[in-house]
């Protein structure tokens, strides 16, 4: 019981570090693939228009 806080500090901690790894990696994926979505949506766009 007196280790508790401590503990719960670290798990945060943890959770904090998972939270910005997957950050990054959802970043990074939007980078590479930003202009490949956005030209799949323009091809979409100008099918609906025409």
């Amino acid at each position: 019981m007196l280790f508790l806080p401590r503990e719960e500090g670290q798990g945060l901690v943890e959770y904090a570090l998972i939270l910005v790894l997957v950050a990054i990696v959802v970043i990074a994926i939007l980078l590479l693939l930003g202009p490949i979505i956005g030209s799949v949506f323009s091809n979409v766009s100008s099918g609906l228009g025409n």
